[in-house]
């Protein structure tokens, strides 16, 4: 991956449609927290659950992005679940300032996908050394099922 923002065009077709999925991800969930009142963010159904509450899943679901996408563009692989506690993001404002950062490090990380070839690059994580376009999708299917728990509350 380059990071000169040089990419080729019509050569991206798989690298924007992954950007366009994430990107419409995003505006799910900042849509999710407006549109769910106040005081229904942080309502849990049960109390076992790190998703008991639409605010509790958008955040995981927001959480397992900024993980991959901090560890791709800063390889920072850290968990964002201790500084996105409700006590923290305790507003829907709050709460869009945080998907705004997350969607603002992806975006920079997208950037510098200079064509869909740099997909096959092998990235080190934590877990292992494996195909940056295996981390893409496995990170978009597991953001989504958190959205889909947010979404079913």
């Amino acid at each position: 991956m380059t990071n000169d923002n040089a990419q080729t065009p019509g050569k991206r077709p798989i690298v924007e449609s992954l950007d366009r999925a994430f990107a419409r991800l995003y505006l799910e969930l900042a849509e999710l927290i407006r549109r769910t009142p106040a005081d229904q963010l942080y309502a849990g159904t049960s109390s076992s659950s790190s998703t008991d509450s639409i605010a509790s899943a958008v955040l995981r679901s927001a959480g397992v992005i900024e993980q991959t996408f901090g560890g791709i563009t800063a390889n920072l692989w850290d968990d964002p679940f201790e500084w996105t506690l409700p006590e923290y993001l305790s507003t829907a404002e709050k709460l869009l300032g945080y998907l705004s950062e997350v969607e603002t490090t992806r975006g920079r990380a997208f950037l510098s996908f200079v064509d869909d070839d740099c997909l096959l690059q092998l990235i080190a994580t934590p877990s292992g050394t494996r195909p940056l376009v295996d981390l893409l999708l496995e990170t978009l299917t597991r953001a989504a099922a958190y959205h889909g728990v947010a979404s079913s509350h």
